[in-house]
């Protein structure tokens, strides 16, 4: 154990290019690492997005066949409930890659502290933060912010799923209380509710 301490060399005989190399690549595993959690989103959110659309397509070719009668309630009820539970799943793994993102941005905007250490006139041609307080982090995220700070997260991929999840929601909740024999008002109550919810 002291022979490998002593072979390790010490701070000071590290050179500052050997330091940049180290940090760029630490840096180039943070951004595959933040692209790849992107693209297992994307792919995500894609295949939900198809599954509903399959899904409607779906209900119509069934509602011919059945001439919309009791079958055609159960296949739609159970379909829908797929739906919801894919789509609560897409939600919960966007919630927890956009953490993941976020730890990347830190990492990273940490590196830049360092890059900024090792060349202080560095830091002027920087786009992205080298600070990892809320401020960087908001920094690196969005370049040129919007005039709104509700752009941002209205526009993500997690409110977009969380609007679709909770439309097809509303849709099994109508569907169950039709199934039921539930008047138009509670129907739509039930609609509204659960999709509210």
């Amino acid at each position: 154990m002291e022979e490998s301490r002593a072979a390790m060399p010490s701070n000071e005989s590290v050179t500052p290019s050997l330091r940049a190399q180290l940090l760029a690549t630490e840096h180039w595993s943070l951004l595959a690492s933040r692209s790849t959690t992107q693209n297992e989103l994307l792919v995500r959110i894609a295949i939900f997005l198809t599954l509903v659309s399959a899904s409607v397509v779906g209900l119509a070719l069934v509602g011919q066949a059945t001439d919309f009668d009791g079958r055609f309630e159960v296949f739609a009820i159970v379909l829908f409930s797929i739906l919801v539970i894919v789509g609560t799943l897409t939600l919960l793994r966007v919630a927890n890659g956009s953490d993941e993102d976020l730890s990347y941005v830190i990492g990273m905007n940490r590196l830049r502290a360092a890059y900024v250490e090792l060349d202080p006139g560095l830091d002027r041609y920087l786009v992205a933060s080298s600070h990892d307080d809320e401020q960087g982090i908001v920094q690196t995220y969005a370049y040129f912010p919007p005039s709104s700070p509700l752009v941002q997260p209205l526009a993500s991929s997690m409110m977009l799923i969380l609007v679709v999840d909770a439309v097809v929601a509303g849709v099994l909740a109508g569907l169950i209380a039709n199934a039921a024999g539930g008047s138009g008002v509670l129907i739509a109550l039930a609609a509204a509710l659960a999709g509210a919810s």
